[in-house]
């Protein structure tokens, strides 16, 4: 083997499946089930599918990718960035010039990646009880959660000054999504189809346009066990609206891994997490973390999901060339806080990245 690639081979750490089944007995007692899969730059090296009574998994299953649809955005946006389409200090009045938000001309593309905006939260909308979805996500109209709620919904009251405080919601990546329409001059799916999708071979990877679209998809249970409230997947537009397989999921953090997707400075500026706002960096959050069996911090670059029942984990280590990826089917699975040393997220990644 050539001195170069024993070099690369010593750096990435070796998945440890025994680790990882070990890591996961615990939580499947609790009821967890869904997919695991460990990627490093070339192919998947770990990888499972967990049932339950009544909740049976097999590999290529279509989740819903949840948030993590954000991070396919922040990609985009970086993307349109690096060819000069864009830049992260343009506003949202310059950019979309039919929103009249109040701060139109004060929220800029990096407050959106942030989470900085001040902008609305269709969370905010009324329910029809407890336990429902809120109203923004139930409803079934054509184009729901795409330009037109840009425009409408997210261009309503801030709920506090740009650039002061972070404070997350759906419309941050719904407005971008909007801009990146208009800057690139495709509708979101197909520039996720063209940008991300067919360049780097995620054959399922979609993004729902209707009510429709989430019919094949896993189904989550809500904590008690009971079935989710009923809701519109294509309402969280470039928020929320992906879906797809787990592989390709992995084939997607390949891509970043590689840096096939992004040059290095639009990935420095992407992973470059503030302190100040809890780490969140642009679509996602970075930060070092003590890992069991490394020595020192590891860099980690993570992006979580949740819609009902369904939630998922997506975590990179960029410099061991490796990424985690959690689906579960049921609200609730304590995934814990990897800062605090615990929990079934920090002894994953721990499995995962230092074997």
């Amino acid at each position: 083997m050539p001195t170069a690639a024993l070099a690369f081979a010593a750096a990435v750490a070796a998945t440890a499946p025994g680790k990882i089944d070990l890591a996961l007995e615990g939580a499947i007692a609790k009821g967890f089930a869904g997919e695991v899969l460990v990627t490093d730059p070339v192919a998947v090296t770990y990888s499972r599918a967990v049932s339950a009574t009544g909740r049976p998994h097999k590999r290529g299953e279509l989740w819903r990718w949840a948030s993590v649809t954000k991070q396919l955005t922040a990609t985009l946006t970086m993307q349109a960035v690096s060819a000069g389409r864009l830049s992260l200090d343009d506003t949202v009045g310059a950019r979309l010039r039919a929103f009249k938000g109040p701060s139109a001309n004060r929220v800029t593309i990096r407050m959106l990646l942030r989470h900085t905006s001040g902008l609305p939260n269709p969370d905010d909308t009324a329910a029809a009880t407890e336990r429902d979805f809120p109203a923004f996500y139930r409803r079934t109209r054509s184009g729901a959660g795409g330009a037109a709620d840009a425009l409408g919904y997210c261009a309503g009251p801030a709920k506090g000054p740009p650039g002061e405080a972070f404070a997350y919601n759906n419309c941050d990546f719904i407005v971008l999504g909007a801009i990146l329409e208009r800057a690139t001059g495709k509708p979101y799916a197909l520039l996720a189809r063209d940008a991300l999708a067919r360049p780097n071979g995620l054959a399922t990877l979609r993004i729902a346009t209707k009510a429709t679209d989430q019919r094949a998809l896993v189904k989550g249970v809500m904590e008690d066990g009971s079935p989710e409230p009923p809701f519109n997947l294509a309402t969280f537009g470039a928020a929320g609206a992906a879906y797809g397989s787990s592989d390709d999921l992995a084939r997607f953090d390949r891509a970043l891994l590689n840096g096939t997707l992004l040059d290095k400075a639009a990935t420095a500026a992407s992973w470059a997490g503030e302190p100040k706002l809890g780490y969140v960096a642009l679509g996602v959050w970075s930060f070092p973390a003590p890992l069991k069996g490394c020595e020192g911090p590891v860099k980690l670059v993570e992006r979580r999901g949740e819609i009902g029942g369904v939630e998922v984990r997506n975590l990179l280590a960029p410099e061991r060339k490796l990424a985690l990826i959690v689906f579960a089917d049921r609200a609730g699975i304590d995934f814990g806080e990897i800062w605090q040393g615990k929990g079934l997220t920090y002894d994953l990644a721990s499995a995962a990245f230092c074997g």
